[in-house]
Order: structure tokens, then sequence, then C-alpha cells
């Protein structure tokens, strides 16, 4: 494979697996707390759900757009979606946004299931099905939108559907293993190499697709082709330790932080 396509793969490799970790905790607490059939047949409605939004979404982007108005739509949402991640990194980072905690959310999401009233012994239990459907299908979107965009855009869906298969294979195995959330692991240093590969994607395809408002309506071409990507990456890395130094906190008040809850 060329650089560009071990870049999709490592990509939604760990988008993959970031996204799937939080499922994971969600399913847990519900599993552990209420019931496992409930909770097992609401994440296996959101896989199928997934599936069905991954083929209407793909067959309707594919079709609709040319190549060069796709490089731009896909590259701009990309960047869209880099740029927040790299933001919530450099807040964290920076001490102004607490760490993703999974074993507080853990905590958090037996409790609520603790609070839902008592499990029926028979029949489906509704709050467990909803609550790991729910959780699945939202972590599940992203990552469908993931492969979807650079899929399409690098002409290689193979690759990237293979590595959120595998991604989401080692999540499930690791989960099996350890009976409890994966709070070891580093998922806040996931999510700023993906923020930086979503970015550094996303900056690519855009520029390439400003080519739709030329005569030609063909893409733009990079100096050095796909090697620009791995330019733009450090670039944005760059940029965003800059961002981590100039909004640095003293560590004393790192603690301050108010813990986050949410999988954001």
């Amino acid at each position: 494979m060329d650089a560009a396509a071990w870049g999709l793969g490592a990509a939604v490799l760990l988008a993959s697996i970031v996204e799937m970790v939080e499922a994971l905790t969600i399913v847990m607490a519900m599993g552990m707390t209420r019931s496992w059939r409930s909770t097992l047949m609401g994440a296996a409605a959101a896989l199928v759900a997934l599936t069905a939004f991954t083929a209407a979404a793909g067959y309707a982007i594919a079709t609709w757009l040319p190549k060069a108005a796709l490089q731009l739509a896909i590259g701009g949402l990309l960047l869209i979606f880099g740029l927040q991640w790299l933001r919530k990194a450099i807040l964290r980072s920076s001490g102004r946004k607490a760490m993703h905690d999974e074993e507080q959310i853990f905590a958090e999401g037996v409790a609520a299931a603790k609070n839902a009233g008592e499990v029926k012994s028979a029949g489906l239990d509704w709050f467990s099905f909803m609550i790991s459907f729910k959780g699945v299908f939202l972590e599940g979107v992203e990552v469908v939108f993931i492969v979807i965009t650079f899929g399409l855009n690098a002409g290689n869906m193979p690759v990237a559907i293979t590595a959120a298969v595998i991604g989401v294979l080692l999540v499930l195995v690791v989960g099996i293993a350890v009976r409890g959330p994966l709070s070891k692991v580093p998922e806040n240093t996931l999510k700023y190499g993906v923020g930086l590969l979503l970015a550094g994607f996303g900056t690519f395809w855009s520029v390439e697709g400003l080519g739709i408002f030329t005569e030609s309506h063909e893409s733009l071409e990079w100096p050095g082709s796909d090697l620009a990507i791995l330019v733009l990456v450090a670039v944005w890395f760059g940029l965003s330790r800059l961002l981590v130094r100039a909004l640095s906190r003293p560590s004393a008040t790192r603690s301050e932080a108010v813990p986050t809850t949410s999988g954001s």
C-alpha cells in the first residue's frame, strides 16, 4: 500500500477504537447492571441500522457528486471534525478541560441503570435496550462517516472497512477479556492523533476540491502528491502544540477542571 492508504487505515483504525471504547463502556454498564440479553439486542439492532446507513449514505454520496465536488464537500467535513477533535485535545492537554474518564462514565451508567427500576424477569428490558442502541449507534455513526469519507475520497473502501472492523474486533476482544470499561486505553492520546489525521486529510482534500471552481472543474494537484499529507499533519501538530503552550495552566490548577461525563 502507498502512504495515503496507510494513513487512511491508521485514521479509521484509531477512530473506530476510540468510538467503540466509549460504546463498550455503555454496553458494559447496562449488561452488568440490568439485562445482558436486552443490552446485546440493542447493540445488535444498532449495528444493523449502521450497516443500512452506511450503504445508503455511501451510495448517495458516490453517485450524486462529481470527484472534485466530492473532495471539497468531504474534505471540508473532515476538516470540521478534525478541528473539533483537536480543540478538545488542545484544551485537555493545556488543562482547560478534564481528561475523558471511562471509569467515571461507567459508574454513572451503572447508577442510572440501577435508578431505572427493577428488571422484569420476562420480556425485553427497554431501558437497557434503548440505552445500548443509542450508545452504539451514536458512537458508530462517526466511525461510519469516517469510513465513507476516507474510503470514497481515497478510492479504497476495502482498506477503510477492514481497518474499522479490526478496530471494533480489537475493542470487543479486550473488553471480553477485561470484563469492564477499558480505562487503560490512552483514549485522549488516540483522539489527539485522530484529530491530526482528520485535519490533515481534510485540508488536503478540501484544497484539491477547490478545482470544481476552475474552468476544467478538475481536482487541483498538491506538490509532492500524497506526501503533502504528511506535511499538513506536521503543520497541524506544530500549531496545536503552540496553542497548548499558550493556553497551558499551571499544574496546580489542572485538578480544578470539572470532570467530563460525556463521550466527547
